[in-house]
C-alpha cells in the first residue's frame, strides 16, 4: 500500500470515529412555541449510530427544578451511555410546574407538543415515549397518564401520590404501564393520602393504593398482588423496599413501597430535598435502575 493510500485510510477512520463519538453524546437545548410561549427542553442522544426512530424516556423534574436539576437527581443518562434511547428534559416556566392553579393544563399542552416535535423531526418513535416524573413532576406524569393514555408507553411517579381531585376523574382510556415508588414516611406526599407539602401542590392526595387504582382498573388487574421484598444492602438507612406486582393485569402495574422512606429516591445521592430534611433515604435499590428495567418490560425502552 503505497503512503498516500494509507493517510487516506488512516484520515477516514479518524472522521469515522469522530462521527460516531458525535452520535454517542449528540446532546443540546430544543426550543418550541407551545401556547404562545417559548419553551425549552434539553435533549440527549443516545448511541445514535444511524438514524431511526428510538424509544424515548421524558423526565419531569421536581420542586423548583429545572432539566439540569433532573438529569443529576435521576442519573439516567448515566445507565443509558450505551443504548439507543433518547432522554428528555422538559423546562418549567421558572421551575416550577403548574400543577394547582387555573390554566395548569399549559405545561400538559406543552408535553404534548414537545413529543409532536421530536416525532416530527424524526427522533422518537411514537409508540415508545414514556415518561418519568418526581414530585409534582409525578403528579404532572400521572395527568398525561390520566388523559392520553394512547400517546405514551408507560408512566412512573416517583415521591408523588394523585391529587384527589385527579383521582376522581382519572380514567385512562386504554391499559397503560403504571409503576409508583413512595415512602411510608413521606412527610411532603403522605403514603397514605392526605394534605400534601410539595413546592406547587398543597391540596389533598390520595393514599398510594388509590393512586395506582385507576390504572389498575385501565388494566383490568384481578385485584391480588406479587410481593418480592429487596436485599436489606444498607440495614442502617432506616427503610426496606417491598415490589408489589399487581396480577392478571393487560399492562404492568407495580407500586415500589418503601417502608419507613421518606421523600426521596432510593439509590441517588439527592432527591429533590435540596439540603431540606425529607426522611430516610433506602440505599438498597437504585431508583434509575428501576425505572429503566420496568420500562423495559413495559414496551422496550
Amino acid at each position: 500500500m503505497s503512503f498516500s493510500s494509507f493517510l487516506r485510510l488512516a484520515l477516514a477512520a479518524v472522521v469515522a470515529c469522530a462521527q460516531v463519538s458525535v452520535a454517542l453524546a449528540a446532546s443540546g437545548r430544543l426550543t418550541i412555541e407551545s401556547g404562545g410561549v417559548k419553551r425549552t427542553a434539553y435533549v440527549v442522544e443516545h448511541a445514535r449510530l444511524k438514524r431511526t426512530l428510538r424509544p424515548t424516556i421524558i423526565v419531569l423534574h421536581g420542586r423548583n427544578g429545572g432539566a439540569l436539576w433532573a438529569r443529576r437527581d435521576l442519573g439516567l443518562d448515566e445507565a443509558l451511555r450505551s443504548r439507543s434511547v433518547v432522554s428528555v428534559y422538559p423546562d418549567a416556566i421558572d421551575g416550577r410546574w403548574n400543577v394547582s392553579e387555573p390554566g395548569g393544563d399549559r405545561d400538559l399542552k406543552f408535553i404534548d407538543d414537545l413529543v409532536a416535535k421530536l416525532i416530527a423531526d424524526g427522533i422518537s418513535d411514537r409508540h415508545r415515549v414514556f415518561i418519568v416524573g418526581s414530585d409534582v413532576g409525578g403528579i404532572l406524569a400521572m395527568r398525561l397518564g390520566c388523559r392520553d393514555a394512547r400517546a405514551y408507553a408507560g408512566i412512573a411517579a416517583l415521591i408523588a401520590l394523585m391529587p384527589a381531585t385527579d383521582a376522581a376523574s382519572c380514567k385512562p382510556a386504554r391499559p397503560i404501564p403504571f409503576l409508583l415508588l413512595a415512602g411510608t414516611a413521606d412527610p411532603r406526599a403522605p403514603f397514605s393520602g392526605g394534605k400534601a407539602d410539595l413546592a406547587e401542590f398543597k391540596d389533598e392526595m390520595v393514599s398510594a393504593d388509590a393512586t395506582i387504582a385507576p390504572f389498575a382498573q385501565a388494566a383490568g388487574c384481578s385485584g391480588g398482588r406479587n410481593v418480592a421484598e429487596a436485599r436489606d444492602r444498607d440495614k442502617n438507612d432506616g427503610s426496606r423496599v417491598q415490589i408489589e406486582v399487581l396480577q392478571g393485569c393487560k399492562a404492568p402495574v407495580e407500586l415500589v413501597k418503601v417502608d419507613g422512606g421518606g421523600h426521596t429516591l432510593p439509590g441517588r445521592p439527592r432527591a429533590g430535598d435540596r439540603g431540606q430534611p425529607v426522611g430516610a433515604r433506602n440505599n438498597d435499590v437504585n431508583t434509575t435502575q428501576i425505572v429503566l428495567d420496568f420500562f423495559r418490560r413495559a414496551g422496550g425502552a
